[in-house]
């Protein structure tokens, strides 16, 4: 399922800087964030943490919950982080599980 459209939402830390992006290949960008060369902002505060991801069966749905996540207050971006993920683990290694 690598290249299903994907929503997720990056930290720098528990309760730290966020980042929300969209992709086809969830592995493959977390893995760019993760060496500093898919963003400016997640290289410069150091944001690499997966947090939180969610697939959409389109490309248009998951732009479109992208842009909705974007314009939620702060609190409601991480009390949906907390909901599936309580202690901000990184998720990254579970995608190829």
């Amino acid at each position: 399922m690598p290249h299903q459209p994907c929503v997720y939402i990056l930290a720098s830390r528990p309760h730290g800087a966020l980042y929300i992006g969209v992709t086809r290949d969830i592995a493959m960008r977390v893995w760019l964030h993760k060496q500093g060369k898919a963003s400016w902002h997640t290289a410069k505060y150091n944001i690499k943490r997966l947090v939180w991801l969610e697939h959409s069966p389109t490309m248009p749905d998951a732009i479109a919950l992208e842009k909705r996540l974007k314009n939620w207050h702060r609190a409601w971006k991480i009390e949906l982080i907390e909901k599936s993920n309580p202690r901000w683990h990184d998720l990254y290694e579970t995608l190829n599980a």
